[in-house]
Order: C-alpha cells, then sequence, then structure tokens
C-alpha cells in the first residue's frame, strides 16, 4: 500500500526563495509577542497569585460549567472547577477578593456553597485551604527552571546527534514558537495558569520533533546530492511536508476537539497547543532551515571528525 501523499515527492517548491520575507515575518512577529509581554504582563491566574481552594460534596453529581456560571454570578473572577473522582466531588479554586486572606477561608468556603447548593442538591465544604503567593513564586519558578531543562536538554542532543549549527537553528526556531505563543497570551488576556505552561512545554516538544525531521533529511541529502546548500534545503522541505501537514492537521484536529469539549479546566492548555501548532508548523518549514543556511551549514559540517582530510576530499 502507498503512503498518502498530500504532495508529490518529487515536488519542487521554492520556500528558500521566500527565506528573508519569512525571517523578516517572524522577527515581527517575535518583536511584536515580546512587547506584549513586556507591557501587558500575563493574567497569572490563581496557580501563581494565590486563593482560595475549596473541596465540595453534593448528593447527586453535578454539571462543572453551571457551578463555574454560579460562582462568576457570585462575584468571583476566572474560577476553577474541576471534578474529583466522581462527578460528586468538586475541586473549586478561587481569586481571593480584596481584603480576604488565610482567616476569611471559611467564610469564602461558605460564601461557594451557598452560591452553588441547590434544595435538590444540597453539599457540604470537606475542606479549605490559603494557598498564598509564595507558592505561586515559586510554581513560577520551577515553571521557568522546567523550560531552561528542555532548551540545554535540546541544545546536547541536537548537537551529539547532528552538528552545532543544526542545535542552534533549532532552538531559535523552538524558542522562536513559545515566545509567540507566550505573546499571544499576554496580548489577548487570557488566563494563564499551570495548564497553559505545560502546554507550553508541549509545544516546544512538537516544534523540536518537527523540526528535527526535516533536518535528519537535510543531513541525508547533504550525503546523496551534488548540489549546493540551497537546493538541498529546498529538497528536504519538499521531501518532509507532506509528512508535516499531515502531522499537524492531525494534531491540530485532535486539540481542536480537546478546547471546544474538554471543559474549561483545559481550554488554556489547549489554546496553547493549538497556536503552537500553527506556528510550529509554518517555522519549520519556512524559518528553521533559512536559519540553518544562514549559519552557513554544508556538507563538510556532517562529515565524520575522526576521518582524515584525505578520505574527506574523496567525498563528492
Amino acid at each position: 500500500m502507498k503512503p498518502l501523499n498530500l504532495f508529490p515527492y518529487d515536488s519542487n517548491f521554492n520556500f528558500m526563495r521566500l527565506r528573508w520575507v519569512a525571517l523578516m515575518v517572524a522577527a515581527a512577529l517575535l518583536l511584536t509577542a515580546m512587547g506584549a509581554i513586556a507591557v501587558n504582563g500575563f493574567n497569572f491566574a490563581l496557580d501563581f497569585t494565590g486563593g482560595t481552594v475549596t473541596e465540595l460534596r453534593f448528593e447527586q453529581p453535578v454539571d462543572v460549567d453551571d457551578v463555574r456560571t454560579q460562582l462568576v454570578e457570585a462575584g468571583y473572577e476566572s474560577p476553577q472547577v474541576q471534578t474529583l473522582g466522581s462527578g460528586n466531588d468538586l475541586l473549586v479554586r478561587l481569586q481571593p477578593k480584596v481584603g480576604d486572606d488565610a482567616e476569611g477561608t471559611t467564610r469564602t468556603a461558605d460564601d461557594v456553597l451557598r452560591a452553588v447548593s441547590t434544595p435538590a442538591n444540597p453539599g457540604t465544604v470537606i475542606k479549605s485551604d490559603f494557598v498564598g503567593p509564595q507558592v505561586g513564586d515559586e510554581l513560577a519558578l520551577n515553571g521557568i527552571y522546567a523550560m531552561l531543562f528542555v532548551v540545554i536538554g535540546f541544545l546536547v542532543y541536537i548537537s551529539f546527534r547532528f552538528e552545532w549549527k543544526f542545535a542552534v537553528a533549532a532552538t531559535i526556531t523552538t524558542l522562536q514558537d513559545i515566545t509567540i505563543v507566550l505573546g499571544w497570551f499576554a496580548l489577548t488576556g487570557r488566563e494563564f495558569d499551570l495548564t497553559v505552561l505545560a502546554g507550553v512545554l508541549s509545544v516546544m516538544g512538537y516544534s523540536i520533533n518537527d523540526t528535527i525531521v526535516v533536518f535528519d533529511r537535510v543531513r541525508e541529502n547533504f550525503r546523496l546530492l551534488r548540489v549546493n546548500p540551497v537546493a538541498v534545503l529546498n529538497k528536504s522541505i519538499n521531501q518532509t511536508l507532506s509528512r508535516t501537514m499531515i502531522t499537524s492537521f492531525v494534531a491540530f484536529l485532535t486539540i481542536l476537539a480537546l478546547y471546544l469539549y474538554g471543559g474549561g479546566s483545559l481550554r488554556g492548555m489547549a489554546e496553547a497547543q493549538l497556536v503552537g501548532i500553527l506556528i510550529g508548523t509554518v517555522s519549520t518549514t519556512f524559518i528553521a532551515c533559512p536559519l540553518l543556511l544562514w549559519l552557513g551549514v554544508s556538507k563538510q559540517d556532517l562529515m565524520p571528525k575522526a576521518r582524515d582530510e584525505a578520505e574527506l576530499a574523496r567525498r563528492p
């Protein structure tokens, strides 16, 4: 059975002809994202700002979206509601109201219970705790450490598997992708919580995976073809174009379903992944390879370093 190809394997779209335009557009998006982050900042959720965490139990299963709506009507902004085990148990995370502190936790729990309980389905408070902002600071710091760990890991792995120019190009492309995703949340004011941070980290993995597939074909074609680097990069992008589009389309549909039907608690993560897939697909095609060309990659970069110059000279 023949593999599914959206584009002919021998297609010859001249992507590299647009490399300077693509790099300028990418630079503009990157600067816009960085400006939005610097000027607007993020709309941090309870995970980072602190607040009240209340666990409730009802006699009958309750609808999470209905509870979230009732809490908004009661004056609580951006409540986070999720089920615990069965549909009868809920975990409610709330931003603190003005003047609220740890001593007001009991009062807040009572207010929440009155807002969401009904005569037909009364609820009880299992426990209620106050999360201080210092916990949020620690989570933010851990998130930064996680991103740095991933970036350094990318550099080491790609340098070992390919060559340092490939590692630099892939890392710059990935950092651009996640910066634009972060800029999207800063620009739109969407709530930024731990699920969004998880989505951003997953975007890093998706972006680097797609880039490595193209770079692997670049390495192979450098060793097989007797053409200049521009032609090698164009050929490699064309040969992997169907794979890139099919993978991105399937991933986008999956995350879109999660965004539409996964509930409010997963919407932020899904939104980060949707934006990341779109940006990552474009950057793999139009940014990663032009960066590689700009860094001056050549056939000699991929030759085994332990071989002597005589053997290198015999290679085409």
